[in-house]
């Protein structure tokens, strides 16, 4: 009997690679699956995303490598901008276009009617999470619950709508652009505002345009990126305190760099912040994130020395 025995792939080899990737996630791919495709290209050791966009979702996905994966809350808490698309006169049971179709009704308003609904949104507000949603109960996401036609009931949450603008309107097809605060969901924002048109809506394509101070228009597509050699991937890296970019910086001589690197509070001329970006002197190397109390700059994440190495010379981690 002959055995014919499968050729393994060779193992990857990974290495330390430090910085922030902006990808322009594609239609119909999940969070995870962009970030182990980028991972794989790059070869890196060790990666992770700043929250998921939906796989029917497009737009800019910041991916952390290395060093950056310290600082991914700080855009996971960020203010997020959107397009979206509503499509009025129809509701569906996912609030998007995936769903079965609820209702349909006549779509009759105005031009200021769609600008008196848009602005009633405006400021904070309260918003019910969907049932198709990643939020857990009880250990389980909730579009599992709603799979199998099971309502759980969820509590309202304080969200802060920055601005709504109105791009472009023809009849039953409305796109806005939005920037609002984290944990802000546009699909049932699509819903509230097809509700209060009278005439319901759903959400019927959604991209991501910012995350902080990060935008799409430096991120690079999945296939772009597949096309590339290594060295015009790397280069495509963010420094990992891009994340940062628009918090105050505090720079230190080496000897106070040092002391702060082990944790040690250290006394700065500089007003009281909630959050700083520290340096030192060699390069201007990147140390980490604090926050500056009764003149005290507090330590609250620190790169390690190979980190900071790492940043500064790139070559001596690959």
């Amino acid at each position: 009997m002959n055995v014919v025995l499968s050729e393994r792939r060779p193992r990857q080899i990974r290495r330390a690679l430090h910085g922030v990737l902006l990808l322009d996630k594609p239609l119909g791919l999940s969070s995870n699956d962009a970030l182990q495709k980028a991972k794989w290209l790059l070869r890196a050791e060790k990666a992770g995303h700043t929250g998921t966009l939906d796989p029917l979702a497009t737009g800019l996905l910041p991916l952390c490598f290395g060093a950056a994966t310290k600082f991914s809350q700080v855009s996971l808490d960020a203010d997020k901008a959107y397009t979206a698309v509503l499509k009025l006169g129809q509701t569906t049971s996912t609030a998007d276009g995936e769903g079965d179709v609820l209702s349909t009704r006549e779509v009759n308003v105005t031009r200021e009617q769609v600008e008196a609904a848009c602005a009633a949104f405006v400021g904070e507000i309260e918003q019910v999470p969907p049932m198709y949603s990643a939020l857990k109960h009880e250990g389980r996401a909730l579009y599992e619950y709603a799979r199998q036609g099971i309502e759980i009931e969820r509590p309202a949450r304080q969200v802060l709508i920055h601005r709504i603008d109105i791009l472009a309107w023809q009849h039953d097809r409305l796109e806005i652009a939005v920037v609002c605060s984290k944990g802000t969901y546009i699909r049932t924002l699509a819903e509230d505002i097809g509700e209060r048109l009278g005439c319901g809506a759903h959400l019927s394509a959604l991209r991501r345009t910012a995350s902080g101070p990060l935008t799409i228009a430096s991120a690079v597509t999945i296939e772009a990126l597949t096309e590339m050699n290594e060295t015009q991937r790397e280069a495509l890296l963010q420094p990992a305190d891009s994340l940062l970019s628009d918090w105050p910086r505090i720079s230190l001589d080496d000897a106070e760099a040092g002391r702060f690197l082990t944790g040690l509070r250290r006394r700065v001329a500089a007003d009281d912040a909630p959050r700083v970006r520290v340096y030192g002197p060699q390069t201007h190397a990147f140390l980490g994130s604090a926050h500056i109390t009764a003149g005290e700059l507090i330590a609250d994440r620190l790169l390690s020395p190979l980190e900071v190495q790492g940043l500064q010379h790139p070559e001596s981690s690959l």
